[in-house]
Protein backbone atom coordinates (compact mmCIF):
# COMPACT_ATOMS: atom_id res chain seq x y z
CA UNK A 1 0.00 0.00 0.00
CA UNK A 2 1.18 3.71 -0.91
CA UNK A 3 1.61 6.18 1.26
CA UNK A 4 -0.60 8.26 -0.75
CA UNK A 5 -4.05 6.82 -1.01
CA UNK A 6 -6.67 8.79 -3.38
CA UNK A 7 -9.43 9.13 -0.85
CA UNK A 8 -12.99 9.42 -2.24
CA UNK A 9 -16.69 9.49 -1.35
CA UNK A 10 -19.54 11.72 -2.21
CA UNK A 11 -19.02 13.51 0.69
CA UNK A 12 -15.79 14.73 -0.33
CA UNK A 13 -16.58 14.96 -3.85
CA UNK A 14 -19.55 17.83 -2.54
CA UNK A 15 -17.28 19.39 -0.07
CA UNK A 16 -14.88 19.83 -3.36
CA UNK A 17 -16.71 20.79 -5.54
CA UNK A 18 -18.75 23.67 -3.07
CA UNK A 19 -15.11 24.79 -2.71
CA UNK A 20 -14.78 25.54 -6.97
CA UNK A 21 -18.29 27.20 -5.95
CA UNK A 22 -16.78 29.40 -3.16
CA UNK A 23 -13.76 30.49 -5.18
CA UNK A 24 -15.90 30.71 -8.27
CA UNK A 25 -18.11 33.52 -6.33
CA UNK A 26 -15.51 34.88 -4.65
CA UNK A 27 -13.44 35.73 -8.07
CA UNK A 28 -16.76 38.30 -8.65
CA UNK A 29 -17.27 39.13 -4.86
CA UNK A 30 -20.26 37.22 -3.89
CA UNK A 31 -19.83 34.90 -0.77
CA UNK A 32 -21.93 31.66 -0.95
CA UNK A 33 -24.30 33.00 1.56
CA UNK A 34 -24.87 35.90 -0.36
CA UNK A 35 -25.15 34.06 -3.82
CA UNK A 36 -27.85 31.54 -1.82
CA UNK A 37 -29.84 34.77 -0.98
CA UNK A 38 -30.04 36.32 -4.54
CA UNK A 39 -31.08 32.69 -5.91
CA UNK A 40 -33.69 32.92 -3.09
CA UNK A 41 -35.26 36.06 -3.46
CA UNK A 42 -35.17 35.51 -7.46
CA UNK A 43 -38.27 33.67 -6.72
CA UNK A 44 -40.03 36.74 -5.70
CA UNK A 45 -39.87 38.98 -2.29
CA UNK A 46 -39.19 37.40 0.84
CA UNK A 47 -39.87 38.46 4.70
CA UNK A 48 -35.91 37.40 6.33
CA UNK A 49 -37.77 35.05 9.04
CA UNK A 50 -39.05 33.19 5.65
CA UNK A 51 -35.44 33.47 4.03
CA UNK A 52 -33.82 32.28 7.44
CA UNK A 53 -36.05 29.27 7.50
CA UNK A 54 -35.50 28.20 3.59
CA UNK A 55 -31.85 28.60 3.90
CA UNK A 56 -31.82 26.81 7.58
CA UNK A 57 -29.94 29.89 8.57
CA UNK A 58 -30.60 32.11 11.55
CA UNK A 59 -32.45 35.23 11.45
CA UNK A 60 -29.16 37.65 12.28
CA UNK A 61 -27.63 35.38 10.09
CA UNK A 62 -29.87 36.70 7.19
CA UNK A 63 -29.69 40.02 8.26
CA UNK A 64 -26.11 40.19 7.41
CA UNK A 65 -25.82 38.58 4.57
CA UNK A 66 -28.80 41.11 3.72
CA UNK A 67 -26.83 44.14 4.83
CA UNK A 68 -23.72 43.11 2.46
CA UNK A 69 -26.47 42.89 -0.12
CA UNK A 70 -28.25 45.80 0.35
CA UNK A 71 -24.92 48.20 0.49
CA UNK A 72 -24.31 46.49 -3.10
CA UNK A 73 -27.69 48.12 -4.09
CA UNK A 74 -28.62 44.01 -4.70
CA UNK A 75 -31.90 43.93 -2.79
CA UNK A 76 -33.89 46.36 -1.27
CA UNK A 77 -35.61 46.45 1.68
CA UNK A 78 -39.89 47.64 1.96
CA UNK A 79 -41.63 47.69 4.90
CA UNK A 80 -45.14 46.55 5.09
CA UNK A 81 -47.90 49.23 5.21
CA UNK A 82 -50.09 47.41 7.56
CA UNK A 83 -46.88 46.65 10.41
CA UNK A 84 -43.81 48.92 9.79
CA UNK A 85 -41.93 45.91 11.66
CA UNK A 86 -42.28 43.52 8.81
CA UNK A 87 -39.45 43.85 5.94
CA UNK A 88 -39.97 42.39 2.38
CA UNK A 89 -36.44 42.01 0.67
CA UNK A 90 -36.23 41.88 -2.83
CA UNK A 91 -33.79 41.72 -5.81
CA UNK A 92 -33.11 44.71 -7.38
CA UNK A 93 -31.74 45.21 -11.51
CA UNK A 94 -28.43 45.36 -10.10
CA UNK A 95 -29.26 42.20 -8.17
CA UNK A 96 -30.33 40.57 -11.13
CA UNK A 97 -27.26 40.88 -13.32
CA UNK A 98 -25.03 40.21 -9.97
CA UNK A 99 -27.13 36.74 -10.20
CA UNK A 100 -26.64 36.55 -13.80
CA UNK A 101 -23.11 36.66 -13.44
CA UNK A 102 -22.87 34.71 -10.53
CA UNK A 103 -24.67 31.91 -12.22
CA UNK A 104 -22.14 32.31 -15.65
CA UNK A 105 -19.25 31.68 -13.78
CA UNK A 106 -20.31 28.83 -12.03
CA UNK A 107 -21.84 27.35 -14.90
CA UNK A 108 -18.39 27.89 -16.49
CA UNK A 109 -15.84 26.92 -13.93
CA UNK A 110 -18.47 23.03 -13.97
CA UNK A 111 -18.59 23.23 -17.54
CA UNK A 112 -14.60 23.90 -17.61
CA UNK A 113 -14.18 20.53 -14.89
CA UNK A 114 -16.78 18.62 -16.56
CA UNK A 115 -14.38 19.17 -19.91
CA UNK A 116 -11.50 16.87 -18.31
CA UNK A 117 -13.25 13.93 -19.12
CA UNK A 118 -13.10 14.67 -22.20
CA UNK A 119 -15.31 12.26 -23.71
CA UNK A 120 -18.96 13.98 -24.71
CA UNK A 121 -20.87 11.31 -23.11
CA UNK A 122 -19.15 11.96 -19.72
CA UNK A 123 -19.03 15.51 -19.88
CA UNK A 124 -23.25 15.61 -20.20
CA UNK A 125 -23.18 12.92 -17.57
CA UNK A 126 -21.63 14.82 -15.22
CA UNK A 127 -23.29 17.87 -15.37
CA UNK A 128 -27.03 16.50 -15.98
CA UNK A 129 -26.26 14.79 -12.58
CA UNK A 130 -26.01 18.23 -11.24
CA UNK A 131 -29.32 18.52 -12.87
CA UNK A 132 -30.66 15.07 -10.79
CA UNK A 133 -29.25 16.14 -7.61
CA UNK A 134 -31.46 19.59 -7.75
CA UNK A 135 -34.43 17.63 -8.46
CA UNK A 136 -33.27 15.51 -5.23
CA UNK A 137 -32.80 18.02 -3.12
CA UNK A 138 -35.77 20.01 -4.09
CA UNK A 139 -38.36 17.22 -3.29
CA UNK A 140 -36.30 16.71 0.22
CA UNK A 141 -36.86 20.24 0.90
CA UNK A 142 -40.47 20.12 0.02
CA UNK A 143 -41.11 16.71 2.10
CA UNK A 144 -39.40 18.68 4.81
CA UNK A 145 -41.48 21.75 4.44
CA UNK A 146 -44.45 19.54 4.80
CA UNK A 147 -43.32 17.91 7.86
CA UNK A 148 -42.79 20.74 9.85
CA UNK A 149 -44.96 22.09 12.38
CA UNK A 150 -46.40 25.53 11.23
CA UNK A 151 -46.05 28.64 12.88
CA UNK A 152 -48.64 30.97 14.17
CA UNK A 153 -48.29 33.46 10.60
CA UNK A 154 -48.44 30.61 8.17
CA UNK A 155 -51.93 29.36 9.99
CA UNK A 156 -52.76 33.14 9.92
CA UNK A 157 -51.79 33.40 6.67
Amino acid sequence: MTTETKFQSIGWTAARLARHLELVLASIDLSSAQYRMLVQLSQGAEASTSLARKLAVSAPSVTAVVDGLVLRHAVERTHSEEDRRRVSLALTPTGRELLVAAELAVRGRLESIAAELEDPALIDAALSALALWAEALDRSRARRLEQRPRTVEEVQA
